[in-house]
């Protein structure tokens, strides 16, 4: 990278921004990330409220992982095979449709059975499923590849900018205006994003003569992507990372239970790992890493894990708050690190199966995390079971370090 002051106005720190297709795929990024939020904040806080039970609240990630596993790998070959813009605004309608169905359920319209609220969250996993490979490969589009490294970090800042502000907003409006009102502005917002893929600019990559068939073609990128290990060893660091340090699920019962604050703490929480992520991702914009860029993401992730029991530890509000911060610029490290590894590592014509099994490791442990956590809450209760996920995160990034020697050396100029 150029050091600061170069005038090549091609790698500055703000080139991307000055890419107005890069302007419009951050405005992607953002509503869909917004939306989804909001609709996460929203239905964690109703069906607490309801139960009263954190295993309710794991189910939840479970409701939404199911289907977008079996959904994912066909998402990835149909990226890489159909246009990828307007697959990304049939997948915005879809995300649109999952809040109004909530606030039909939320005003007793479609039946009061909780249960019920699980039915859309599955849509959701489903439609989920094509947002990240589209983001990314419409992504390698836009950007030129010299771009790359800081167009990750500021799609981090606007990834994570989203995570702060949507729970903040679906607090809020859940305290001053109720469930249903929340639902329907997240409908809203998703509606948006098919405005902003509207006004996008971008070339489609040629297609092939003949399509291999689509199980074969599946099984290309995952191939690509378990004989890389670099590429792999970034993705099951993180997915694990995730699993076991998912505590802000289990966010809802801690404001119930431990911290004692309404639906506004609730979104101060889910916002916190946001803010301290785009802390971080402003400054690798500022400082892209590139030496010892393995062994700076494996502090990173062990930093994460280290939060995770600190937050799990503390009865302050603010406190846990600040652990969560922490935590979230540690994560902001490992977002950008792995953003980048995959977008230099990844073939274009296989950028949308190679995202996928990106969501499958990534995204999805989020849901799965979930689950994990609201099970050995349930088990252990809700303390016993942050520490102890904050341990095993630990224990993951010492295996990594042992299984993925290329990971641990890696210096980011080596995939260029």
């Amino acid at each position: 990278m150029s050091a600061t002051g170069d005038k090549d106005p091609a790698d500055s720190r703000a080139a991307p921004l000055r890419n107005p297709g890069f302007r419009a795929l951050l405005g992607y990024r953002i509503l869909t990330i917004l939306s989804y939020q909001i609709v996460a904040v929203t239905v964690g806080w109703q069906i607490y409220a309801a139960t009263q039970n954190p295993w309710m609240l794991g189910l939840v990630g479970l409701a939404e992982v199911l289907p977008y596993f079996c959904v994912a790998p066909f998402a990835g070959y149909l990226v890489d095979h159909l246009p990828r813009r307007k697959l990304g605004m049939a997948a915005a309608a879809g995300l649109a449709i999952t809040p109004l169905l909530l606030a039909l359920m939320a005003l007793d319209v479609l039946g009061g059975s909780i249960w019920l609220i699980y039915l859309p969250i599955m849509l959701t996993g489903m439609v989920r499923a094509f947002l990240g490979p589209v983001y990314n490969a419409l992504f390698a589009r836009v950007l030129p590849r010299e771009q790359f490294a800081r167009g990750a970090s500021l799609g981090s800042i606007a990834f994570q900018s989203a995570v702060v502000v949507g729970p903040a907003i679906g607090g809020f409006v859940v305290g001053w205006a109720g469930e249903p009102s929340a639902y329907v502005l997240a409908s809203v917002l998703a509606l948006g994003v098919i405005v902003f893929l509207a006004r996008l600019q971008v070339s489609e990559p040629p297609r092939p003569l003949q399509r291999a068939p689509i199980f074969a073609s599946i099984a290309e990128g995952a191939r690509f992507v378990f004989g890389h290990q670099i590429l792999l060893g970034a993705l099951a660091l993180d997915m694990f990372a995730v699993l076991f340090g998912g505590a802000i699920s289990l966010a809802p019962a801690f404001i119930h239970d431990i911290l004692h604050y309404g639906p506004e703490g609730l979104g101060i929480l889910r916002g916190a790992p946001a803010l301290g992520s785009v802390a971080m991702g402003i400054w690798l914009a500022r400082h892209p890493i590139q030496r010892n860029a393995g062994r700076i993401l494996l502090f990173a992730v062990g930093g994460f894990g280290l939060c995770m029991i600190g937050f799990g530890l503390s009865t302050a509000f603010w406190l846990s708050a600040f652990f969560l911060l922490l935590s979230g610029m540690c994560d902001g490290v490992s977002v950008v690190m792995r953003s980048t590894i995959m977008q230099l590592a990844t073939p274009d014509h296989m950028r949308g199966r190679v995202s996928s099994i990106n969501g499958l490791f990534v995204g999805s442990s989020n849901e799965i995390g979930a689950f994990y956590m609201g099970s050995m809450a349930r088990l252990l209760g809700l303390v016993p079971a942050v520490v102890l996920g904050g341990f095993m995160t630990m224990g993951v990034v010492a295996t990594t370090a042992w299984k993925a020697p290329r990971l641990r050396r890696l210096d980011l100029r080596e995939l260029h």
